[in-house]
């Protein structure tokens, strides 16, 4: 591979997040290329369609072809905000996380499949690292999977994408849920 892919995608974490995990982990560095989201009356600039894209040379890949982008499924309005939000830590409290434990306690190896990084582990790490972000203390009662956040975090190329001023995108701001909402409806 000759250049950097170009990543084209919002600025946000939405479904390339998890590409931009996945090219990290296996120290790819890429250059990230933003739609500008922004609307006005008559017309609604990127609506309908979200393409995530990979670029590279003269080939494009489209990664997840055209995406219905629903915001509505992602963000809340106000008066459901919470109760989503209870759904969503009981969810991973109670059925999620408990199988991820007893997968990594019955397998006895330090990733979920085999014994080296695959899709899973790291997808893994990006759902746990998120959760925490809502609720700190969600891994309490799951020392497997402590264990397991502690040692994938500690990967070379996936510590290096968690530091401050990588190519991982922050949670969305409240201030932009409005933009959004506005945007996509």
């Amino acid at each position: 591979m000759s250049g950097k892919p170009k990543l084209h995608y919002f600025n946000g974490r939405g479904r390339m997040e998890t590409i931009r995990w996945l090219l990290a982990a296996a120290g790819v560095e890429v250059c990230l290329w933003s739609f500008i989201l922004r609307s006005c009356d008559q017309c609604v600039f990127l609506l309908f369609c979200m393409r995530s894209v990979i670029e590279q040379q003269f080939q494009t890949l489209h990664l997840v072809g055209s995406i219905p982008f629903r915001i509505d499924m992602c963000y809340q309005p106000a008066d459901k905000k919470e109760q989503h939000f209870a759904n969503m830590m009981d969810k991973a409290t109670n059925r999620y996380f408990p199988v991820f434990e007893k997968v990594l306690k019955d397998h006895g190896k330090d990733f979920l499949v085999g014994n080296q990084l695959s899709r899973a582990d790291v997808q893994l790490l990006e759902l746990i690292l998120m959760a925490e972000e809502c609720k700190p203390d969600i891994l309490a009662q799951f020392p497997h999977l402590q264990s397991f956040k502690a040692r994938i975090s500690n990967i070379p190329t996936i510590k290096k994408f968690l530091q401050p001023g990588s190519q991982r995108k922050p949670p969305v701001r409240e201030e932009d849920v409005a933009k959004l909402m506005k945007i996509f409806h």
